[in-house]
């Protein structure tokens, strides 16, 4: 059976929006919204929040996730990346899993559903290391203009009287979650890997929240969204 470890990095010291990762968010935290998710996967055996805030600890072992430890230092500032976070946590783990499914604490539009679909595109490609969500770009990157001495230069001229739908598409990365088999990440030292799959998501299903603005349109888009269900 495959062990699988969920992890949310979740520090205190947001800027832009202070107390993000606590933020209420139509009605209950913010980071209550992944960790339910994940609690509700089948195949997770335990959900870990990796935090420097005892705060957030205490919010997030009411919702049923676990904190084994309060993150250093060192993982805590504006220059430890995602993958020094997951490696702090591996290291501080008594078991070995299969894979890590790691969440960002905002990502509300992610589902139990998505995660086990993305999960089991995973398992079923034997050559694949990782998955990561991402998002198509919604007009082609070809296309794409930079400003030279006052004016506007193509990056691609080549491509400037091609069609758009004979120019390839280009994704980046959603910002939502990754899967990965743990030891190739540890040694890549990145979340996506060499051999990893792309899980595209809707537009619908992603909202990057750095600014207030955002946090109010993703509360009006997350709205819309649970009503058309429910509907």
């Amino acid at each position: 059976m495959t062990r699988i470890l969920a992890i949310i990095p979740a520090r205190a010291g947001s800027k832009r929006i202070p107390g993000k990762n606590l933020k209420n968010f139509l009605g209950k935290e913010i980071i209550s919204y992944p960790i339910k998710a994940l609690l509700a996967v089948n195949d997770i055996d335990t959900v870990i929040v990796s935090t420097d805030s005892e705060k957030i600890k205490s919010i997030a072992l009411n919702y049923g996730a676990s904190v084994p430890f309060i993150r250093s230092k060192k993982n805590s500032d504006d220059f430890a990346t995602t993958f020094d976070v997951i490696e702090e946590v591996l290291s501080n783990c008594d078991r070995n899993f299969d894979l890590v499914c790691c969440v960002y604490p905002t990502s509300v539009f992610v589902t139990s559903n998505m995660l086990s679909e993305a999960i089991q595109v995973l398992q079923s490609n034997a050559t694949a290391s990782s998955i990561a969500s991402v998002l198509e770009y919604s007009h082609p990157i070809q296309r794409s203009l930079i400003r030279k001495d006052g004016f506007l230069v193509s990056n691609h001229p080549e491509c400037y009287n091609m069609r758009s739908q004979d120019l390839a598409v280009n994704y980046h990365d959603a910002g939502q979650f990754y899967i990965f088999k743990p030891d190739v990440v540890m040694t890549e030292k990145r979340l996506i890997t060499d051999a990893c799959i792309p899980f595209v998501i809707n537009p619908n299903d992603a909202h990057d929240i750095d600014t207030i603005d955002d946090w109010k349109l993703a509360e009006l888009k997350y709205k819309f969204k649970t009503h058309k269900v429910n509907k």
